[in-house]
């Protein structure tokens, strides 16, 4: 039995996600959390136990829709459900014990695709067994084709996202060797670190998109970054990380200070030596300043944890086998989730358009200021 489990305020600092789907926030958390503290506590269970067991569970409820009818379809939704909170434990118990590793990442996400795959495919046969409606076979191919869609997309762009981020570190990195260059932070991973001050910057800069004309815009940007960097480094009195060390030149940049050691008076006493003002970047300008009301409403769910990409993967699911065959109404909620998947799904391609767009501007920007520094 292990001692050194901290309280259960402190566990759901460590194992909750900062932003993450809504059914888990709300329906998910407040029992796996809790559950998660006891089993790290009191048994020795490893994470990909809790991975099998997920999975496990995920195949007796894929069994249970099989049969079709409506007493096993409840059962089946209920037993998924419980599935899907030993689904989102293994992760907790590895961030709590530090037990993670490469190996059980993968097995998760692979077990992840063929439950779904294995549940679309008994459920659909179940119903199909017990109407005789073709409808259920096609309606078998979406669910897997949809979680496979929605799975590629997102590592697809994340690929895009990194080799954007990687090409402009390498342009700073080439600039920093010819002329000692400023750092470089991402506006994403500042937003990403504090989630108040995000919510903070978001209602910012939904106001200043309203109020602001058209050619001011970038100077109001510029005095949201620096605030939002004053207040990081307010909030972070020993930053470590590369972001933070931007933070922290950026707030040297917004108020006009310098740093000195100590003002007693000391003898020897040197001052800090002052870090060039960070450059940050933001490859989602672009898509805030078109869509004010959409920060606006990211503000408020990113007060409660919750992302704004309100039907992923997850929510997508648990329409499926669990709303649909609660309410027996498996075509309508596969429909329906279906639908607002891809409604998302195509949102989140909208924005990356946008983002490349920016990744070009900002390139381009590389490439006007090298010109003066090579005449």
């Amino acid at each position: 039995m292990r001692r050194d489990i901290p309280p259960l305020a402190e566990v759901r600092r460590i194992t909750e996600k900062k932003r993450d789907a809504w059914w888990t926030v709300l329906l998910v958390d407040p029992v796996a959390t809790p559950l998660v503290r006891l089993t790290a506590k009191y048994t020795r269970i490893t994470p990909n136990q809790i991975t099998w067991g997920a999975f496990l569970l995920g195949l007796v409820s894929a069994a249970f829709f099989a049969f079709g009818d409506w007493r096993w379809l409840i059962a089946g939704a209920f037993v998924y459900h419980l599935s899907f909170i030993l689904d989102c434990m293994d992760g907790k118990v590895a961030r709590l014990t530090g037990q993670g590793s490469v190996f059980g990442a993968w097995l998760d996400f692979v077990f992840d695709r063929i439950r779904v795959a294995v549940c679309g495919v008994a459920l659909m046969a179940g119903q199909y067994d017990r109407t005789g409606e073709t409808i259920y076979i096609w309606l078998a191919a979406a669910v897997v084709f949809l979680d496979t869609l929605r799975y590629i997309n997102g590592l697809e762009i994340f690929k895009i996202r990194h080799t954007m981020r990687k090409q402009i570190k390498a342009r700073v990195r080439a600039a920093r060797r010819a002329e000692n260059a400023a750092e470089l932070a991402f506006m994403e991973d500042l937003l990403r670190n504090n989630p108040e001050a995000d919510i903070e910057q978001d209602i910012r800069q939904a106001a200043a998109a309203t109020l602001t004309p058209a050619g001011g815009a970038e100077v109001a940007e510029s005095a949201e970054v620096a605030a939002f960097a004053e207040r990081e480094h307010e909030h972070s009195p020993a930053p470590t990380t590369a972001a933070a060390t931007a933070t922290v030149a950026a707030s040297a940049r917004a108020t006009g200070t310098e740093a000195a050691d100590g003002e007693d008076g000391a003898e020897g006493a040197a001052e800090e030596p002052v870090r060039p003002p960070a450059r940050v970047i933001d490859l989602h300008q672009e898509f805030r300043h078109r869509f004010p009301v959409y920060l606006r409403a990211r503000s408020f769910f990113l007060r409660h944890r919750i992302r704004t990409h309100l039907v992923s993967g997850i929510e997508f699911q648990m329409g499926v086998f669990i709303l649909g065959p609660l309410f027996d109404s498996v075509i309508e909620a596969t429909v329906v989730s279906g639908a607002l998947l891809l409604v998302f799904e195509l949102a989140i391609i909208y924005k990356l358009l946008l983002s490349t767009r920016d990744f070009t501007r900002t390139i381009d920007s590389f490439e006007r200021e090298e010109v003066p520094t090579a005449a």
